[in-house]
């Protein structure tokens, strides 16, 4: 019988995280230099949009591509201390993605509350 669920495990990810990124945020992050990865499947995105300023990076390269010490590195990734905002669909799969980014020694690296469909609320206006 496994020790936790991926309740547990997606709380304990999120406990490690800085404070998760609002949709509000995002721009602010962006203009200040941090860096707002958008980790949706190709579909997901075709179907809903895409986000502004986002880098697109694959789900099963994240970590190589925002290591700063990956060889593999996106040219964009600065630094261990970077701001790194990770956006899913609803905010679950970018709070495990952005722990392991922790985990990589990326101190600043998080995830967008609520995901893509929190920023497309929050961007339709009234």
């Amino acid at each position: 019988m496994p020790d936790q669920s991926i309740d547990s495990l997606l709380d304990e990810a999120r406990a490690r995280l800085p404070r998760r990124a609002t949709a509000r945020q995002l721009a602010a992050i962006q203009a200040e230099g941090g860096l707002v990865v958008d980790t949706r499947s190709e579909a997901q995105r075709r179907r809903d949009g895409e986000l502004p300023g986002a880098l697109v990076v694959e789900r099963n390269v994240l970590e190589w591509r925002l290591d700063p010490s990956s060889p593999h590195r996106l040219p964009e990734v600065s630094g261990h201390d970077q701001v790194i905002v990770v956006v899913c669909n609803e905010g679950y799969a970018s709070s495990l993605a952005a722990a392991t980014l922790q985990d990589l020694g990326l101190v600043n690296a998080t995830d967008l509350d609520g995901g893509y469909q929190a920023w497309a609320r929050a961007t339709k206006g009234p």
